[in-house]
């Protein structure tokens, strides 16, 4: 089974997100964690395929966060940033190479990134 970690402040999103998952990739299980503090915790004892995580969090950003997850030993290439932010802003601060994408949550095209990876991720744990 593929592991996800949701990190996001809007238990709506998250919620709404993990649920989609759920249906449409039955082979990925989602961890979800509202506080970025808390988020710490859960990068530092889980091992997981996937982090997705919202750039903007009170408390502390998604940067940070990113920064954590690698410095513990998470691929970067396994971590997506989302924000309701346009595409050339969030290009802006996290450059390619980066992690593996930096996605608006809310348009409908950048959905098909997601699902792409969330395919990808499905498919790699029927294998196994």
């Amino acid at each position: 089974m593929g592991k996800l970690l949701l990190i996001d402040d809007d238990p709506a999103f998250t919620r709404f997100l993990a649920d989609y998952i759920a249906e449409n990739y039955p082979l990925l299980q989602v961890d979800i964690c509202n506080n970025p503090l808390t988020a710490l915790h859960y990068i530092k004892t889980g091992c997981y395929d996937l982090m997705l995580i919202d750039l903007e969090m009170p408390a502390m950003d998604g940067l940070k966060l990113l920064r954590f997850a690698v410095k513990t030993g998470m691929d970067k290439n396994r971590i997506v940033i989302l924000s309701g932010r346009d595409a050339d802003f969030l290009h802006g601060i996290c450059p390619m190479g980066t992690c593996l994408a930096v996605l608006n949550k809310f348009e409908a095209r950048q959905k098909s990134v997601l699902d792409m990876v969330f395919n990808s991720l499905n498919q790699k744990a029927a294998a196994n």
